[in-house]
C-alpha cells in the first residue's frame, strides 16, 4: 500500500514497478525459456483434467500454429475465436499474437444477429469457432451469417487439429510483432446497449496482468483456476497472461460449474480462484452442500461489480482463505485498481483499493470542472500505459471515452478518500434521479445484501410519473427464504434514509448477465416496464 496523504482526489502515479516492452508472444517464449519442463496449461471439461502442455510444449504447438495461421492470412489481419474455454482458444491466442494478427473474442453464446455484428464490426477476414457450445448450434449459425459477410474467408473447427493447423502454403518467417501493437478487440459486455470493439496493445495487456500477480502475492509457480470466460479480459489477459509470466499451472474449466471447479480445486492442489460475484455464490453454495478438502486454497478474487461485503466475508469464514478486490474495465486492459490480501479487512469489504503502479486517477466532477474533494462523488477516471488503442472503427466513440487530456472516463461514479482508496458507488448510467436527488444503486445494495434473506439483488430506475424516476429492487432470495418485501423494506429503513428505499419490489429466479457474468440492468427495468409495472412479479 502506498501512503499518501491526498487533499484532492487525485492519485499521482507511482512507477516503482517498471513497464516491460513486452508482447504477447513474448512472455510466452520467455516463459519457455525459464521454465520448460514446468505445468503451464491443464484442460478439463468437467470434474477432472483429460489434457496438459509444459511451457515448452505450449510454445512450440502456438508457433506450429502461428505458421500455418500465416499461410492463410496476412499480418495485422483480424481473425475472431468463438468458443467457450477450450485449451485450443489459449494456443490461438498465443499464435495469433506470435503472427501479427488480431485476435477478436466472441462470446460462445450468440446467437447469429449478435455474431454478424462483431464479425461484421471488426472486419474479421477467419473465424475459429467449435462446432456447438450448451445447445447453441455454432457451426450451423455461422454457415448462416457468412453467407452475408464476403471478406470473412475462412471459418474453421478449432478441435478439427487437421484443419486448424492446415497449411495453404509455404510457412512464412514469424514477423516482428511491437508492443504498441494491436493484440485484441474485445467487445464490452453490453450492459447498456451495442457493444464496443475495444482494441487492445501488447503492452498493456502483458504489463497489466503480471503488474496484477506482484500486487496480489501469487507466490511463484502457483496453481490457479480459471472459470471466467476466455472471451472477455479476466480471462485471457490476466488469467492466461498473468499465469505465463509468474511460471503458474493454470487449471482451465471448459465452462463455469461450481462443482467441477471445487473438485479440481481439491485433486490439482489450486492456490487461487477467481470468479465474479454470481459464480462466489455458487461456489459457496455447492461447498456447503458438499464440503471439500481445500488446504491449499489461500487467495480469491473477485470483480467486474460490485462486490458485497458479506460475500467477502462468507468466502473468508468458509475457506480459510484471504481475498482480493479488483476494479476496472476492458478499456483498462482491464485492472485499474487492486485492494490486495493483506489490505485492512473493511478495505477489502467496503473499497476496490489504490490506483495499481503506473496508473494516475482521479475522481472528476461531472460538470467537467476537475478532481473533486476528497470523499465527494464524481466520475472515476485513469490515465495509463494500459488505455485501449480505441473503439474500433468508432472515432466519436473513442473522443467521448478518452478527453483531449488522455483521461479514460471510466462511466462509473466513485469516491476517493485521502488514503487513495477508492469506492465505487454506481454507474454514471444508473444513478437514479429521485425528485431531483441522485442516490446511488450500490450503497442500497449493500443494504440489502446484509439482509439473511437475500441472495442477490439489483437496484435500478424505473419511471415515476411524479418523481421522474422511482428506485426499483430486484431480488433472488436464498433457498428456502420466502420473498417478503415488507421486511425487506422496514430493513432499508432502519439502514438508510427513506427516501433511498425501494419503492417497487420483484422478485427474481434467474438474472439477465452479460458473457461475463455481469447483470444487465437495463433489461430488468424493460421487463419490469414491459410488464406493466408490476410489483412482486417474478422476473
Amino acid at each position: 500500500m502506498y501512503q499518501v496523504n491526498l487533499t484532492q482526489s487525485h492519485f499521482p502515479l507511482r512507477d516503482d514497478v517498471p513497464l516491460l516492452p513486452t508482447t504477447v508472444g513474448s512472455v510466452l517464449r520467455e516463459a519457455a525459456a525459464r521454465w520448460p519442463d514446468r505445468t503451464a496449461l491443464i484442460s478439463a471439461d468437467g470434474p477432472t483434467a483429460d489434457r496438459q502442455w509444459t511451457y515448452a510444449e505450449l510454445l512450440a504447438e502456438s508457433e506450429e500454429l502461428a505458421g500455418a495461421l500465416l499461410t492463410r492470412f496476412s499480418p495485422g489481419e483480424r481473425v475472431a475465436i468463438w468458443a467457450p474455454n477450450a485449451p485450443e482458444w489459449v494456443l490461438l491466442e498465443f499464435a495469433l499474437a506470435l503472427a501479427g494478427l488480431t485476435l477478436v473474442t466472441v462470446n460462445p453464446g450468440y446467437q447469429a444477429r449478435e455474431l454478424a455484428y462483431v464479425l461484421r464490426q471488426s472486419n474479421a477476414a477467419g473465424l475459429m469457432l467449435v462446432r456447438n457450445h450448451r445447445g447453441n448450434p455454432m457451426e450451423a449459425i455461422a454457415a448462416e451469417v457468412v453467407r452475408d459477410l464476403p471478406g470473412l474467408r475462412e471459418v474453421t473447427d478449432i478441435e478439427d487439429p487437421a484443419a486448424l493447423y492446415r497449411k495453404a502454403g509455404p510457412v512464412p518467417p514469424l514477423p516482428e510483432v511491437q508492443p504498441h501493437d494491436p493484440a485484441q478487440i474485445q467487445y464490452t459486455s453490453g450492459t447498456t446497449g451495442n457493444p464496443k470493439g475495444v482494441v487492445l496493445h501488447h503492452l498493456g495487456l502483458t504489463n497489466n496482468a503480471r503488474i496484477f500477480n506482484l500486487k496480489a502475492g501469487l507466490p511463484p509457480g502457483s496453481v490457479n483456476i480459471n472459470a471466467m470466460p476466455l472471451f472477455h479480459t479476466a480471462g485471457c489477459a490476466i488469467a492466461v497472461l498473468g499465469a505465463v509470466q509468474h511460471g503458474s499451472t493454470l487449471v482451465l474449466l471448459r465452462q463455469f460449474d461450481p462443482a467441477s471447479m471445487l473438485d479440481l480445486a481439491q485433486s490439482q492442489q489450486v492456490f487461487y480462484l477467481l470468479g465474479v460475484p454470481t459464480m462466489l455464490i455458487a461456489v459457496l453454495e455447492e461447498h456447503k452442500a458438499r464440503p471439500r478438502a481445500l488446504s491449499s486454497l489461500g487467495l480469491v478474487g473477485s470483480g467486474g461489480s460490485m462486490v458485497p461485503p458479506e460475500l467477502v466475508r462468507a468466502v473468508t469464514d468458509e475457506f480459510g482463505c484471504r481475498f482480493l478486490t479488483v476494479y476496472g474495465q476492458t478499456e483498462a486492459s482491464p485492472l485499474l485498481t487492486v485492494v490486495g490480501p493483506d489490505d485492512a479487512f473493511d478495505d477489502i469489504c467496503h473499497t476496490v483499493g489504490q490506483p495499481l503502479v503506473q496508473t494516475e486517477m482521479a475522481i472528476m466532477a461531472t460538470d467537467g470542472s476537475g478532481p473533486v474533494a476528497i470523499g465527494q462523488v464524481g466520475e472515476i477516471c485513469a490515465r495509463a500505459y494500459a488505455v485501449m488503442l480505441g473503439y474500433n472503427d468508432n472515432p466519436e466513440a473513442t473522443a467521448a471515452a478518452i478527453d483531449a487530456e488522455g483521461w479514460l472516463h471510466t462511466g462509473d461514479l466513485g469516491t476517493m478518500d485521502s488514503r487513495g482508496f477508492v469506492r465505487v458507488t454506481g454507474r454514471v448510467k444508473d444513478m437514479i434521479i429521485r425528485g431531483g436527488e441522485n442516490l446511488f444503486p450500490a450503497e442500497i445494495e449493500n443494504v440489502l445484501l446484509e439482509h439473511p434473506d437475500v441472495a442477490e439483488v439489483a437496484v435500478v430506475g424505473v419511471p415515476d410519473d411524479r418523481l421522474g424516476e422511482a428506485v426499483a429492487a430486484f431480488v433472488r432470495v436464498r433457498e428456502g427464504a420466502s420473498f417478503d418485501p415488507d421486511a425487506l423494506k422496514a430493513h432499508c429503513r432502519a439502514q438508510i434514509a427513506a427516501q433511498k428505499a425501494p419503492s417497487h419490489w420483484i422478485a427474481v429466479r434467474e438474472w439477465p448477465l452479460t458473457g461475463s457474468g455481469k447483470i444487465q440492468k437495463f433489461a430488468l427495468r424493460d421487463q419490469w416496464i414491459a410488464a406493466g409495472g408490476a410489483d412482486g412479479s417474478v422476473a
